[in-house]
């Protein structure tokens, strides 16, 4: 192993390894990184009621943290095949001080949205007031700002990492930040671990360093500390090469199962009660690189994998990661069964819409982006193999039915401003939206302003880039959102008209000025100032059209003949004439090999 020289908490670690303290904690709801990924710093007061502990996170003994997000424990895997324990400390921004001394050579630090800049931060932010900057990003600053102020400064290189580091080249913040290297990549790297070694030895690094991702599943490192939430990695990439996506440039890898469950135990092991999978789609795991196409999912393994976590002794919560619906669609009978396994342990309870005994619920993250099958075929045309782009609209319904029948309420991301978004694009996904609406069914809708994010296929192209430019389409629809969104919120008589009153006085106070004119009708849509259909009549608002939705039996019959076998007999609405289904016996021996 390499070592430093002198070490120990005196000197200070070789190598120091921390993140965001808004992006470390994984103790006061689910739902508290997402809202502080989103709401602007004035609004903390708002969690700091809700979650008043949010803050008081949990040490080992020698100060060292006792859980961290899943993407540092991987670095800090990666770098224990190089280097000692001793050499290594993790700690929380608050403890920086205790781990930093005079031997230190590197801070590394794992972001997620440091500057916020990503898909809704800004958005809700500038929604919500004229200080666009989120809560985590006051946080990240607060950190970044420890590190800079450190009096051994000079002898230590800082390196920047995680899906947030783009933020910094892009803004040219690296001398406000004090940041000397950004690493976009996987730390399991053999350059990640060259580029170190570099900084260990007090050369000069490079500002930026792109570095490889495992070509294969064994390849891929799961750590064997506590993680935030419980995150254990289940594959990367997604297949589908959505133009928009930067996970999908990954290459598609499946983790295999027996390092799953060991880091599921590792989590148990140091006194974590909840497991959730990172994942770009759930139900490729046990169809990676196999005969059958991963748009086909492998019941068996799946079946087999969550129920082995799930009963894993000390596993009291399990949560679901991202997926997509038009498995769905495919096989409802995974999704009974997963149900059947899964639901118990959710921590989620909507009681409003549940139908189980407790109340509890499954949420998984699934993108619906837009209704637009024009704008559709442009930014994802894979998006919902493996039926046809053309029929994205009843896939999504479909799916919706089959989910909400088993107590899944996804929350979907649509993405408002796409590059030549027209008002009839627009309109088609407020149909959509209407439709789920007038069938009773339910999805948490989480609408966001078009960001062309680094790397991906779509990083040259321009949309929407600030809330003042949105058409009065665009803002229904985002305000229609929101509004479906808080139904099951408001079972209380007095829910809505508290609601109502305080929506349509935050917008005469501020947010009339803030937003523009634009922002009026959608925002009174939003406070139900008025019914729906009056505004419509006024020509205010656009009440989406019905759909024609295809029915099940329909879209397996869009499918390409070929692809007819894959389909499971049990699952029933089978197309006329198309090859036997395979057999059983075979699924279970493929099951059994993953």
């Amino acid at each position: 192993m390499l070592g430093g020289g002198v070490t120990g908490m005196d000197g200070g670690k070789l190598i120091v390894l921390t993140a965001p303290l808004t992006e470390s904690i994984d103790h006061a709801g689910y739902f508290i990184q997402m809202s502080m990924a989103s709401l602007p710093i004035w609004m903390e007061g708002i969690l700091n009621k809700k979650y008043p502990k949010w803050r008081d996170v949990e040490r080992n003994q020698d100060k060292s943290a006792r859980y961290m997000p899943a993407g540092l424990r991987v670095l800090e895997a990666s770098l224990l095949r190089e280097y000692s324990p001793d050499d290594i400390g993790v700690c929380y921004p608050d403890d920086l001080d205790a781990f930093i001394g005079p031997n230190t050579r590197v801070v590394a630090i794992s972001t997620h949205n440091p500057l916020g800049v990503t898909f809704a931060a800004g958005v809700y932010a500038s929604i919500f007031g004229s200080n666009k900057q989120p809560i985590n990003s006051f946080y990240a600053r607060e950190m970044f700002a420890r590190v800079k102020a450190s009096p051994f400064r000079r002898q230590f290189k800082v390196i920047v990492g995680g899906s947030g580091g783009w933020q910094i080249s892009q803004t040219n913040t690296w001398e406000e930040l004090s940041v000397d290297c950004i690493v976009e990549g996987r730390s399991e790297s053999r350059e990640t671990l060259e580029l170190f070694a570099k900084a260990v030895r007090g050369e000069a690094v490079p500002r930026q360093v792109e570095v490889g991702h495992p070509r294969d599943r064994h390849s891929i490192l799961v750590p064997d500390k506590r993680t935030t939430f419980g995150v254990v990695e289940m594959t990367t990439g997604c297949g589908r090469r959505c133009q928009f996506c930067l996970p999908d440039l990954n290459p598609q890898l499946d983790v295999p199962k027996e390092r799953i469950m060991a880091g599921v135990r590792a989590n148990v092991r140091e006194g974590n009660n909840q497991i959730s999978l990172a994942t770009e789609d759930m139900f490729i795991w046990g169809q990676v690189h196999t005969d059958t196409p991963f748009y086909f999912p492998n019941r068996e393994a799946l079946l087999n994998l969550y129920s082995d976590i799930v009963n894993t002794p000390g596993v009291e919560h399990h949560v679901l990661s991202h997926a997509t619906i038009a498995p769905a669609v495919v096989d409802p009978v995974l999704i009974e069964k997963l149900t059947n396994i899964c639901i118990d342990k959710s921590p989620i309870k909507i009681p409003l819409l549940s139908t189980h005994p407790e109340k509890r619920a499954l949420v998984p993250l699934i993108g619906l982006e837009t209704a637009s099958v024009r704008v559709a075929k442009q930014i994802m045309p894979s998006k919902g193999v493996p039926f046809p782009i053309d029929e994205w609209p009843s896939v999504v319904i479909r799916g919706l039915e089959i989910l909400n029948k088993n107590n899944w309420f996804p929350a979907m991301t649509l993405i408002i401003g796409n590059p030549g978004e027209t008002d009839e694009d627009v309109k088609a996904t407020l149909d959509l939206v209407y439709e789920v609406e007038r069938r009773g069914l339910f999805a948490f809708f989480i609408p966001s302003i078009f960001t062309p994010l680094h790397d991906t296929r779509m990083e040259k192209k321009e949309g929407v880039t600030e809330t003042d430019q949105l058409t009065p389409l665009q803002w229904q629809l985002m305000m229609k959102c929101w509004k479906m969104n808080l139904r099951p919120g408001q079972a209380s008589w007095w829910g809505p008209m508290a609601w109502r009153l305080g929506a349509i006085g935050m917008w005469a106070y501020k947010l009339r000025k803030l937003n523009g004119p634009h922002f009026t009708w959608p925002m009174m849509m939003f406070a139900s100032a008025l019914p729906e259909s009056v505004m419509a009549k006024m020509g205010k608002i656009h009440v989406g059209r019905p759909l024609h939705v295809k029915t099940r039996k329909e879209l397996l019959a869009s499918i390409k003949p070929h692809q007819w076998q894959h389909l499971r007999e049990d699952t029933g609405d089978l197309p006329e004439g198309g090859p036997a289904p395979t057999p059983r016996s075979h699924r279970l021996v493929m099951a059994q090999a993953v």
